[in-house]
């Protein structure tokens, strides 16, 4: 008896819970949205910058390079064959540090992220700008990791489409590294956009609450 009595509190438990949960995803998925605004699509990607060159190649030498330091050769061989060695050392001192810059390794790539939303304009009214936060969450717990908050400034006409796109220095959490590229970077992420203030062209604003 005992028994059975646990299985059915814990069953009224389950249900409840249940209800609870289903309460909240009606209430997220109810939550108000901006008229006339409807989000087409959102991502967000990790791009090189400054690879424009290879890091492991040597030292190329241009035509300019290659007829200045013929130049300076020359000058070389004359200072030395006119009893001038104090010039001559000068440009070999010279030739020497200029040699030593061009062999310094280039700087190290960096990291830039760029986050993009697509929306349509649905409703009568163009759009002037929106406020929007791209937000991430750990997919185990639910809990929110961090927020990228964006304010485009562009116009939408009724009917048209807009990608807004801003590239930043700041990854989605700190789970994403600045400094390498790792294949399993988006693992354990959930992400969604959240509109938080739309201003029209007649000077009207929807503001999320």
């Amino acid at each position: 008896m005992k028994r059975l009595s646990l299985c059915l509190l814990l069953l009224s438990c389950l249900c409840a819970t249940s209800r609870a949960q289903s309460s909240a995803d009606a209430a997220t998925s109810a939550a108000p949205q901006p008229p006339g605004v409807e989000v087409v699509k959102y991502s967000w990607s990790k791009d090189r910058i400054g690879w424009e060159g290879d890091p492991f190649g040597g030292t190329i030498e241009n035509f300019d390079d290659m007829r200045r330091r013929r130049a300076d050769e020359r000058r070389i061989q004359r200072g030395r064959s006119g009893g001038n060695l104090a010039e001559a050392a000068r440009v070999e001192q010279e030739m020497r540090s200029e040699q030593v810059i061009k062999a310094r390794p280039p700087k190290p790539p960096r990291y830039a992220f760029s986050y993009k939303l697509s929306v349509r304009n649905t409703g009568q009214k163009a759009i002037k700008e929106i406020d929007w936060d791209y937000v991430f969450f750990d997919v185990a717990t639910g809990e929110e990791l961090d927020r990228r908050e964006f304010t485009g400034v562009e116009k939408i006409a009724p009917g048209k489409n807009k990608e807004l796109v801003f590239l930043v220095p700041t990854p989605p959490t700190n789970r994403i590294s600045v400094h390498s590229l790792g294949k399993n970077e988006r693992d354990g992420l959930r992400e969604e956009v959240v509109l938080v203030r739309v201003l029209y062209e007649d000077g009207s604003v929807w503001q999320r609450r």
